[in-house]
């Protein structure tokens, strides 16, 4: 599967990046795709960031300060749509969560300079919309960067991954960190629009436009998926 370089610039971020920063950009257009032998890395796709419903965050913030709202709930159904078509294809899918377990770091081992919280019982669980199979790997984290302190490049060696599909949240924070840290790591980086979120939009496009040009090959979700049916086609 490649995407023109015709299409580069039809995602989100066009009703807010303007024609001459467009043109400034010009030397990143090219094709884009998923890399071969590809991973899906779905990243923080826990509880706290659905709290309130499919809502505004603007609306939810006095109550739920850590939720995503409606931007969350609105990329449940495709991002679903990717895991079922990667397990299909024989994709392999790892989560990521916060890691919550005691004693487990010095208080200023923190992921990003939010202020911080105490964390409920069932705030980092992966939400109920996502099953984790058997097959598949969650890793917990103490830091933005799926990558940071944790075994997952082992665990990409041992599969013979080369490509990553990224998505879940924030955009702006541990999805950008893993992406940036992906990239500089040698593997392929593919970031799926519409599987992607963030508590406000602005900061969603803007981050999701320096990714594509400089780090990732954002699609949107009907391209991975005609992607990942062909590959279950030649299982």
């Amino acid at each position: 599967m490649k995407v023109g370089k015709e299409r580069f610039e039809d995602h989100c971020w066009k009703d807010v990046v303007p024609a001459e920063d467009l043109k400034l950009y010009e030397t990143y257009v090219r094709d884009t795709c998923i890399g071969p032998n590809a991973a899906v890395l779905a990243i923080d796709l826990y509880n706290i960031v659905y709290r309130g419903g499919p809502h505004s965050p603007y609306e939810l913030d006095a109550t739920y300060p850590n939720s995503c709202g409606i931007y969350a709930h609105q990329a449940i159904a495709p991002t679903q749509a990717v895991l079922a078509a990667a397990r299909a294809a024989g994709v392999p899918i790892i989560f990521c969560t916060k890691d919550v377990s005691p004693n487990n770091r010095p208080a200023d081992a923190i992921s990003t300079k939010r202020r911080q919280f105490t964390p409920g019982p069932d705030d980092y669980g992966i939400y109920e919309a996502f099953e984790v199979r058997k097959d598949d790997i969650v890793i917990r984290k103490q830091r933005a960067s799926i990558f940071e302190g944790t075994p997952l490049k082992s665990h990409l060696a041992l599969l013979g991954v080369r490509s990553l599909i990224v998505l879940g949240e924030a955009t702006s924070g541990c999805v950008r960190a893993s992406v940036v840290e992906g990239f500089s790591a040698g593997y392929h980086v593919s970031v799926v629009e519409e599987c992607t979120f963030d508590r406000a939009p602005l900061t969603h496009k803007i981050n999701l436009f320096d990714m594509h040009h400089k780090y990732a090959d954002v699609l949107h979700v009907e391209d991975v998926l005609e992607h990942l049916r062909e590959l279950a086609g030649q299982a």
